[in-house]
């Protein structure tokens, strides 16, 4: 019981910590989205390339989380937006107090859209609430059909899926009607994108309508628990 009392106490304030910061960022018109996935799906590409994409439109800035290194900070300084690194040393998913300290070193009258790239993982992160308005889990054909099935708690807490690497179908075994529907089973306001990072296809349509997030006034905020 006491072990209880305490993982309870912590995610209590996670979440008030982080209802403050939606708060905060919602004054300021920022519209902010929680980027998950399991390592390797491609979340850090699909950045570089919105941004590169988007960054004469919208002013785009990160929190780029990650156990160790800053590799991917780096990727996306150089596709065009500005970066905090944040580096967990070992615990596997970001949490809102963390947040909150890399905030403070982003010029935030700048921003319109902020990403938040959380560590490579679809279990811990679907836990914690970052204050985000949006969240997106990016699944890839590389790493198997099986992901919404095995990992349902993600799929049921975020509003956007993203199937990635569409390229590689050809030489994959990977049934994207399966997973589209075994997502919406879990989740039937799924909204859902099908891309190809390599080759644009789907980008477009990505792109455009995260613009039309980007740009929303009164957003409601997101209830991530």
């Amino acid at each position: 019981m006491p072990k209880v009392m305490i993982a309870q106490n912590i995610l209590a304030a996670n979440e008030t910590l982080a209802q403050g910061l939606r708060q905060d960022l919602t004054a300021q018109d920022i519209h902010s989205i929680n980027l998950m996935s399991a390592p390797g799906a491609g979340k850090t590409t699909l950045l570089e390339r919105t941004i590169e994409r988007l960054r004469e439109q919208l002013n785009i800035a990160v929190i780029e989380g990650d156990i160790e290194t800053s590799a991917d900070a780096e990727r996306i300084e150089a596709a065009g937006a500005p970066t905090v690194q944040i580096n967990t040393r070992g615990a596997c998913h970001l949490e809102a107090h963390m947040l909150r300290d890399a905030l403070a070193n982003i010029n935030l009258v700048w921003v319109q859209l902020l990403f938040v790239e959380n560590i490579g993982n679809l279990v811990c992160p679907s836990t914690w609430d970052l204050g985000e308005d949006l969240r997106i889990v990016v699944v890839s054909t590389s790493e198997g059909d099986d992901k919404p099935a095995k990992y349902p708690q993600m799929f049921a807490t975020s509003q956007v899926m993203i199937i990635n690497k569409l390229d590689l179908l050809p030489f994959v075994d990977y049934d994207v009607a399966k997973v589209r529907r075994e997502a919406t089973a879990i989740n039937p306001h799924l909204q859902i994108f099908e891309i190809s990072c390599r080759t644009g296809e789907g980008l477009n349509e990505w792109c455009e309508w995260l613009l039309t997030f980007a740009r929303q006034r009164d957003l409601s905020p997101t209830s991530s628990s």
